[in-house]
């Protein structure tokens, strides 16, 4: 969560009040306060759960207009920290590419020269 207080309130107006505000908005405009209050009949463990969920999808669509207006409104921008990681901190990813070599310059030409062959031969079967 943010960590300063306004931000916070923020976060948990637009997450959790907005969905479940939009919802009761939608039970009163449809069934009027009846529908409201069967939420609350314990039918359901979790109401408040119940209204966040049926008031979801409304509520990021406000959030995203929120965002077209001024990027950040509807969802706010969460603050990240981010640090180099070294080789001695862990294992590289699989989907790292592994780092430069001293390669022999014929095998770098070799390697270019398979790339240019299955370029053409896709180039050949997409015409």
């Amino acid at each position: 969560m943010a960590a300063d207080p306004l931000d916070s309130l923020r976060l948990a107006l637009m997450q959790d009040v907005l969905p479940v505000g939009l919802a009761v908005v939608e039970r009163a405009r449809k069934g009027g306060p009846a529908e409201v209050i069967a939420a609350f009949d314990g039918s359901s463990a979790d109401p408040l759960g119940q209204l966040r969920q049926e008031g979801e999808p409304a509520a990021s669509q406000v959030r995203e207009n929120l965002d077209r207006f001024q990027p950040g409104l509807g969802n706010p921008v969460m603050k990240v920290e981010v640090r180099d990681v070294g080789a001695e901190e862990g294992p590289p990813s699989w989907d790292t590419p592994p780092p430069p070599s001293s390669a022999d310059p014929a095998e770098l030409l070799a390697a270019l020269g398979r790339i240019e062959e299955r370029l053409a031969l896709l180039q050949s079967r997409l015409a």
